[in-house]
């Protein structure tokens, strides 16, 4: 009786979970689709490339083209990961490996209250002091004016945000890292960072390509800080210190008013589809890396 009990168990477990993964798949499927027959009425009037790369963006008018927004969206998102990718790597590094458990109980709450401000609050400190260092300090040393709202700005408020995100995947994954190996690494006559670069950095590497996918994610779909310190103009930026209006800001900016000008609903939702496809072409990339990266550590 217990046998087939734990047997029923089994298959009901086994059934649950493949319920669920249909489940996260179906809606999924049920989102593309959705914003594929809602952007139906653009994509039948105009051909999908035109809209894609042109820069002349006049609703009133039937112009839709969507580059400037795209070339944004690409330009913040980029230059946050750049930003953030490095410091995060080695802070999880310290916080596992050098810290004691004092500045780890100290350091670790911190991060966690970060990774739960609203991303207003954000967007407010960008205003306050990037906007201002940017257009006071940068721009100058360059030999340029700018306003400060900027792709600089959005870039930096964003790695800022997605900092408590990545820092807390890393240590996790550090974590789970065995220690025999650290310790076999060592009395081989490795030093400390040979071990982290050669033995943890390789052994975590599929884990590290993950967790930045997911802050990538993250920062891509961001629209409240971003907005409030990119400038919001359309025009297609040409270096960091050019304004730039992502997608998610033009959504959020647009929403009231699609309902008033023919098409510009349509308009909204294939840009919420051109959100969609874009990190999931970025998750294909990041598997086939992954891939590759278990590969060559085997």
């Amino acid at each position: 009786m217990s046998i087939s009990i734990r047997i029923l168990k089994d298959k009901l477990g086994k059934g649950l979970m493949i319920f669920l993964i249909s489940f996260c798949i179906l809606i999924t499927l049920v989102m593309g689709i959705g914003l594929f027959l809602k952007s139906k009425p653009l994509i039948d009037q105009f051909p999908v490339l035109s809209i894609l790369f042109s820069s002349e963006w006049m609703p009133g008018k039937g112009s839709f083209g969507l580059f400037p927004f795209i070339t944004s969206t690409l330009w913040v998102t980029f230059t946050a990961m750049f930003i953030a990718v490095p410091p995060c790597l080695l802070c999880a590094i310290y916080l596992t490996e050098y810290a004691d458990s004092r500045v780890t109980n100290f350091v670790r709450p911190i991060i966690d209250v970060l990774a739960g401000i609203p991303s207003v609050i954000f967007g407010v400190w960008g205003i306050i002091l990037i906007v201002p260092f940017i257009s006071d300090v940068v721009a100058p040393a360059f030999g340029t004016h700018s306003s400060g709202y900027t792709v600089l700005a959005g870039g930096i408020v964003l790695a800022v945000s997605v900092f408590p995100v990545i820092i807390q995947l890393l240590v996790e994954l550090f974590k789970t890292i065995p220690l025999e190996l650290r310790e076999a690494s060592l009395s081989l006559g490795a030093t400390k960072w040979q071990t982290i670069k050669l033995v943890m950095l390789r052994k975590a590497g599929p884990g590290v390509v993950s967790a930045v996918v997911i802050a990538f994610c993250r920062a891509f779909g961001e629209t409240m800080s971003v907005i409030m310190v990119t400038g919001n103009v359309v025009a297609v930026p040409k270096s960091l210190l050019d304004p730039a209006y992502p997608l998610p800001s033009l959504i959020a900016n647009s929403y009231g008013e699609m309902m008033s000008i023919p098409l510009f609903d349509s308009a909204l939702m294939f840009v919420a589809l051109i959100l969609l496809v874009i990190v999931f072409i970025f998750n294909l990339i990041s598997r086939y890396i992954l891939i590759q990266v278990e590969k060559s550590s085997i």
